[in-house]
């Protein structure tokens, strides 16, 4: 009986949390979406350049979403 009020308890917290993240965008609020500092890299120039720095140190390439061969060659 315990383990079924929690179980409810539990269900309505997660229920109660993920509709609390649901908003509508009005149209001219999307606007703030393309600015630069929403971006994920900002500066995408330097993000390239860090992941070049980063997979020459590691010796491999890849994992950001590009198919490249499993040897490192692009």
């Amino acid at each position: 009986m315990v383990g079924r009020k929690i179980l409810t308890c539990s269900l309505v917290l997660l229920c109660a949390g993920l509709c609390g993240g649901c908003v509508k965008v009005k149209p001219w609020e999307k606007g703030n979406f393309t600015k630069a500092h929403m971006a994920f890299d900002p500066d995408p120039l330097e993000a390239r350049f860090y992941r070049h720095v980063y997979e020459s140190k590691e010796a491999a390439s890849g994992g950001y979403g590009v198919s490249v061969v499993g040897c490192g060659c692009k």
